[in-house]
């Protein structure tokens, strides 16, 4: 499948360093651009506690090391959840109807294709980057209960 934009939604950083799980959003984020010379990417996500530098800021210096070309590289710095990520990213988006990939963990896939539906995007589509195994059945735990929460009061 072919995407107009891919948007890599941020996870912690350590001061200036990209964490686990952002690195494998970020490398399968790299590996699909390297694929698609015209796809361009939104990378997302605000500064947090304990990170010396916006997320977006990170995420674009690791994409760049990988021989992402900074003219396609777009740099969301708002946001701090799912839903601002992807609320704050439409902005950068010309048509709310163009294909567009959401890369996150494996995990999260679901849910960030809701909220992507819900905050207007009208062809999304998930990017499944891998998780840590040691951690992933605590990352399901945690994503289901973000879910049902999703569902019951975010309708």
């Amino acid at each position: 499948m072919t995407f107009f934009t891919i948007i890599i939604l941020g996870a912690c950083v350590k001061g200036k360093r990209v964490t686990g799980s952002l690195r494998k959003r970020l490398d399968k984020g790299a590996e699909y651009l390297l694929g698609h010379e015209n796809t361009k990417v939104i990378v997302s996500g605000g500064q947090g506690k304990g990170e010396d530098v916006t997320e977006a800021f990170a995420m674009k210096n690791y994409l760049l090391d990988k021989g992402i070309d900074g003219k396609r590289i777009i740099m969301e710095e708002k946001s701090h959840s799912t839903e601002e990520n992807l609320k704050y990213s439409l902005q950068y988006i010309t048509d709310t109807k163009e294909k567009v990939g959401i890369v996150t963990n494996n995990f999260h896939v679901y849910r960030g294709i809701k909220l992507a539906k819900r905050v207007g995007y009208k062809d999304v589509n998930g990017i499944p980057a891998g998780s840590d195994p040691v951690l992933f059945l605590n990352y399901l735990v945690r994503e289901f209960f973000a879910v049902v929460y999703l569902v019951l009061f975010h309708r």
